[in-house]
């Protein structure tokens, strides 16, 4: 009998303890994490129709319970989109540029037919090409929209062979602004949506063309706005290191595919050695497009302070807990 009571006395213990972090983790998720969207926008037309015309705005997000944390979010998300979102079956046309270099134009569905539709326009993130599972789901809210979808793969990426001794970076929206001229006029409003490192070049062309850019309006999804603050946050031990180390790679494999760059100005030991973005950036993006230093690169690459040269319809979507640059660093 006496066992009996032990018994009972330390069950409803632990259903006391696992009442309690109940209760405390549902107090930290509604206090802590349900929040509603932060617009930071001047008064005028731009904010009036986001208000009117985006509900999700002016409601609190509930993030998965169970998946609150930033980086977890990524993968998990990932992995689901890979498994979850249908094979895009594109039809590539290669662009030439001017300069003698290619790049690839993915269309999602064959451009033409209902001239009114409008036509959008993906810029992938670093590396990223047409089937990246982020693409592919912005190729199906596209067709919801009813909108053609046209991806951007950047010089040396979506197996296209490099053809000049040049790839791309950040700041580099030359290119951009050809493939605009090429896509625009076949369909109706083209619209930009630039992922992370896309959505810098989208930003830089927006901020450098003004009133003469040739889109009708633009997004931004998950890019730092100052790369420096980001590439600080990018460095953080140990989970963004390992994020950032896996990036690296990437590049390091992205260079190393193509034999034009082969004779170029860099070390190519320390192109191998890098381990970070940072490093590879060091090594290797500061002397193909002529930086004198990788904070040089990363001050030319910060938007902040060019957006108000911007004169399309733009949003910057970023999320408060992003890994590589969380709100306070906006």
């Amino acid at each position: 009998m006496l066992k009996m009571i032990f018994y009972i006395f330390e069950l409803k213990k632990e259903l006391l303890v696992c009442l309690s972090l109940s209760v405390l983790y549902v107090t930290y998720y509604l206090v802590e994490v349900v929040k509603k969207p932060l617009l930071i926008c001047g008064k005028g037309e731009f904010r009036q129709m986001l208000e009117e015309k985006v509900p999700l705005l002016n409601e609190p997000y509930w993030p998965t319970p169970w998946c609150v944390e930033s980086r977890l979010q990524t993968v998990i998300a990932s992995v689901l989109r890979s498994r979850i979102l249908p094979t895009v079956n594109y039809r590539r046309e290669i662009l030439r540029l001017s300069d003698g270099g290619q790049v690839a134009l993915d269309w999602a569905d064959a451009p033409g037919g209902d001239a009114t539709r409008p036509v959008m326009l993906v810029l992938p993130g670093l590396t990223g090409g047409s089937h990246a599972d982020y693409v592919r789901c912005l190729v199906a809210a596209a067709r919801q929209l009813g909108a053609h979808c046209v991806v951007f793969n950047n010089r040396g990426l979506g197996g296209v062979p490099l053809t000049t001794p040049r790839l791309y970076c950040a700041v580099s929206h030359e290119d951009l602004a050809e493939v605009v001229e090429a896509v625009r006029g076949r369909g109706g409003p083209l619209l930009g949506v630039g992922v992370s490192l896309g959505g810098l070049i989208l930003g830089h062309y927006l901020a450098a063309h003004g009133e003469r850019a040739r889109l009708h309006a633009a997004l931004i999804v998950s890019s730092p706005l100052d790369v420096e603050r980001g590439s600080a946050c990018i460095e953080r031990p140990p989970l963004n290191a390992l994020l950032s180390r896996h990036m690296a790679r990437n590049l390091r494999n992205t260079v190393r595919a193509h034999a034009p760059l082969r004779a170029g100005p860099w070390d190519w030991a320390a192109v191998d050695a890098s381990r970070s973005v940072r490093q590879f950036d060091a090594a290797f993006t500061t002397k193909h497009f002529g930086f004198a230093s990788v904070e040089h690169y990363y001050r030319a690459a910060t938007l902040r302070g060019k957006l108000e040269r911007v004169r399309v319809p733009l949003l910057c979507l970023c999320a408060a807990d992003d890994p590589f640059q969380p709100l306070h660093g906006e």
